[in-house]
């Protein structure tokens, strides 16, 4: 079903462009679909919109996992380079904030990934908490050949995954790597051989993740996303404090009891 989200962002949310929201009640997974033919392009106020939707998911009771797909077999590619002169100067210094939401967001979130993931694109899936790709996809940072550089967090987020060597070969050189490339970099999770391959591995990716404790997938995030840019002192006061509120859960004695009686829990997010 659609769900409507302009009452709570309606300056924002009145009229999504290029985007469409779904929800799936019976398997509580919320979709963001990028919605532009033929290559779904992102737009400026696309991007704000991302992230009210991503924030607005993030609060809803019914999404316990958010993924975010191109339409018609594309998921995108990139930003509406265009019409980048007639933003104002000084108004693309924060590009980042609006695409690193998905990081923010404290449920799993899905980025899936067809035939092109470019620019803004795949610096928005790179905030994501898993990518899974088909064969045929091909990922890149090609903002060099526009004599700019990626803005929204994409260079940095490679470089901390995939390393810096590989970062430069990407990124100064704008080149387009293919999907079985970028898995070995650790910039892709997973692979389907097609796109309708590619529905199915969202499908167990997302049923996966709904299967575990709700409470425990977010401090287990917020854990891992610490690793990402704090020191390991930091990271390890934050997974032991987090380990720490977990005990009093009643997720946690469920957990508990499910593995003494030898079933699977039935966890609840208390």
């Amino acid at each position: 079903m659609q769900k409507n989200y302009s009452e709570n962002r309606a300056k924002c949310l009145q009229q999504l462009d290029g985007l469409r929201v779904e929800i799936n009640l019976a398997k509580k997974v919320g979709y963001v679909i990028l919605e532009r033919p033929p290559l779904n392009i992102i737009s400026y106020d696309g991007r704000e919109q991302i992230r009210a939707i991503i924030e607005e998911m993030d609060r809803d009771p019914d999404v316990a996992v958010i993924v975010i797909r191109g339409a018609n077999g594309v998921f995108t590619s990139g930003g509406d380079v265009k019409a980048f002169p007639d933003v104002p100067f000084d108004g693309m210094s924060d590009l980042a904030w609006n695409i690193g939401a998905p990081e923010r967001a404290s449920k799993p979130v899905i980025a899936a990934l067809e035939k092109y993931a470019f620019g803004v694109g795949f610096e928005l899936a790179m905030a994501c908490d898993f990518r899974l790709a088909t064969q045929e996809t091909l990922i890149a940072l090609p903002e060099i050949n526009l004599g700019e550089i990626p803005g929204s967090g994409g260079s940095v987020r490679v470089a901390k995954i995939a390393g810096l060597t590989r970062a430069k070969d990407m990124v100064m050189l704008g080149r387009k790597i293919p999907a079985a490339e970028a898995l070995r970099w650790g910039l892709i999770t997973e692979i389907a051989d097609n796109s309708e391959n590619l529905t199915s591995l969202i499908d167990q990716y997302t049923a996966a993740l709904c299967e575990k404790a709700p409470l425990a997938l977010r401090a287990l995030k917020r854990v891992l996303n610490s690793v990402y840019d704090s020191s390991l002192k930091v990271s390890m006061d934050i997974e032991g404090h987090s380990y720490e509120k977990l005990r009093s859960t009643n997720d946690y004695a469920e957990g508990i009891t499910a593995f003494s009686e030898k079933r699977t829990p039935n966890f609840k997010g208390e």
